[in-house]
Formats: C-alpha cells, structure tokens, sequence
C-alpha cells in the first residue's frame, strides 16, 4: 500500500478481519473491503471505481479471493500474483482473462535494484516498515502458528539472540 501510495496510486485495500480492516483504514486512509464478510468484494470495488474496475490487483491470498481479485480488474487489467496463504488451486474461468484481455502476472519480489530504490525511499522517510512483533528465534513454532491463523498485520520478526 505504501508503495503503490508513493507512485500515485489511489488504493483500494481489502482485509479478512475487523481488526484488520480497522487498521488499514487508520493507518492509511483508504477505503477498505472486509472480504470474509463481502464474499463478492468485487462489486464493491466496482461501485468505487465508478464501474470500471481497477487497474491493478495485488494478490496475496491465492485461492479464498483469486475469482473475485480477476472480477475487481478492469478490462485490460492485470493481476499480480505473489502468495497462495488460503490455497494454490483456484478454479478460473478462463474466458474471464482472454475475453477481458486480462494479464496475469507471478512475483515474489522485485529485483535488487528495486531493493535499493525501496531502502532509499525508506531512508528518506517516505516508507515505513508495519512490524507486529518480534519473537525469539526460539518461538518460531508460536511464530508459524500466528502466521497460520492470519494473526499478523505487517512483519513478524524473528530476533536471534547475540
């Protein structure tokens, strides 16, 4: 969210908790889809994009969300894949993509030159890391099943004592 912030865009976020949609909206002053409670979140986004849909999804999710992620994109749009957290099967209508001239994009993070140009937008101040916790390298079970249960907003940072 920072990031697509920080190049202009107008962000639509959506969330799978109460929790968690109240923290995107404080944090970042977005609209925000509980897409657990709105199974077909698509149509709201369609209300706030007028219609049109929007020009990007990122998708985090996988399976729980990955029809209604495709439903959210205007005609052209594409849709950047980088997690499967609810699963690496969807099933997808594959006339959704060609018809629509959708583009379907796989991520799992940038380059090193992207690395670079994020830790100086950092350094300036323009980024800022959300961090949960931290936990001792020695919890990460705990840290695996907090992750497992969706309990994290942000990063959960594992500290290795000296």
């Amino acid at each position: 969210i920072q990031i697509a912030k920080l190049f202009g865009a107008k962000v639509i976020a959506t969330a799978g908790s109460e929790e968690k949609v109240e923290k995107l909206k404080n944090l970042f002053d977005i609209p925000v889809i509980h897409h657990t409670e709105q199974p077909d979140f698509h149509k709201e986004v369609r209300k706030l994009t007028g219609g049109r849909g929007v020009d990007v999804v990122v998708d985090y999710i996988g399976e729980a969300t990955w029809v209604k992620s495709l439903k959210s994109l205007r005609n052209g749009g594409r849709l950047l894949t980088c997690g499967a957290t609810t699963g690496a099967h969807p099933t997808t209508d594959l006339r959704h993509i060609f018809f629509r001239q959708l583009s379907v994009i796989g991520s799992t993070m940038g380059n090193n030159g992207d690395l670079h140009e994020a830790l100086e937008a950092w350094k300036e101040g323009k980024l800022h890391p959300i961090v949960d916790r931290t936990l001792p390298l020695e919890e990460v079970k705990q840290a695996h099943r907090l992750l497992e249960e969706r309990k994290v907003f942000g990063k959960l940072v594992l500290v290795v004592k000296d």
